[in-house]
């Protein structure tokens, strides 16, 4: 897989399909995945426009985090990725840490972002603290982890395709790029950032998601103006893989009107 060079000195990997001249879409990874969890959007919107997904720092194909990296330079680290592409402005889509990311990267650069799509995300968890500290507990051993987690992640019944792919992407995460991750995720608190978007914005949640609830979901859309809020039957946390259809349904009729 390749990878991009940042402002900060290190390597990221990307992951892309598609081009033209619609504006692009770029892809950002939740806690406990990598630019991997995005393959049927590639598939799906790489015959439309540019589509990417790319790794934070320390995840995937990426060049280690540094001690002290936050929420925001995982944001500026996609935001100069991005720049050595060549796209300029992009739709962003994010789940669950990935929306934490993408509200960070409006809040940098607004001006890139064509619009915002935040999937199983929140401006603030009202167990962040407790997950947080249950996950730097675990992360020491990442197999034990993502057995543990997988059931609550997902609709049940699970496909077992889905759940053996994000069983073997969690086990397979660095534990010092996981616990980096999770301190930007669980931590966020982010209400004045959300209330300042002013770019079209939909927020997607899984009926059934018990990581981030829909209350989360929808007192997030409540904070954006004119934010729109759609959810997905039969999905939990992952509503991206689970209900892949449903969910890059919602993203197409999104991106063509925004």
């Amino acid at each position: 897989m390749p990878q991009v060079a940042t402002s900060f000195g290190y390597r990221i990997g990307y992951v892309e399909a598609g081009g033209g001249d619609a504006t692009p879409i770029v892809f950002l990874h939740g806690v406990g995945s990598d630019k991997s969890v995005w393959h049927p959007q590639l598939d799906h919107f790489g015959g439309q426009r540019r589509t990417m997904a790319f790794d934070y720092p320390g995840y995937g194909e990426s060049e280690p985090a540094p001690e002290g990296t936050t929420r925001d330079h995982y944001a500026a680290a996609i935001l100069s990725a991005m720049t050595a592409l060549g796209v300029h402005r992009a739709h962003i889509c994010g789940l669950s840490l990935g929306g934490v990311i993408a509200i960070a990267l409006y809040y940098a650069a607004p001006e890139r972002c064509a619009s915002l799509i935040l999937a199983d995300t929140f401006f603030v968890h009202p167990d962040g603290p407790a997950i947080y500290d249950r996950s730097v507990a675990a992360s020491n051993d990442m197999c034990a982890l993502a057995e543990g987690r997988i059931d609550a992640l997902l609709a049940q019944p699970a496909d077992q395709a889905v759940r053996s792919e994000v069983v073997e992407t969690m086990a397979n995460i660095d534990p010092a790029a996981f616990r980096i991750g999770a301190e930007a995720v669980w931590l966020a608190d982010q209400a004045e950032r959300a209330q300042a978007i002013r770019v079209p914005t939909l927020v997607v949640c899984g009926a059934e998601d018990r990581v981030t609830p829909p209350t989360l979901s929808r007192a997030l859309t409540q904070l954006i103006p004119g934010a729109r809020y759609e959810e997905i039957a039969n999905a939990g946390h992952l509503t991206n893989l689970e209900r892949p259809e449903a969910f890059n349904a919602l993203v197409d009729g999104f991106t063509r009107n925004a």
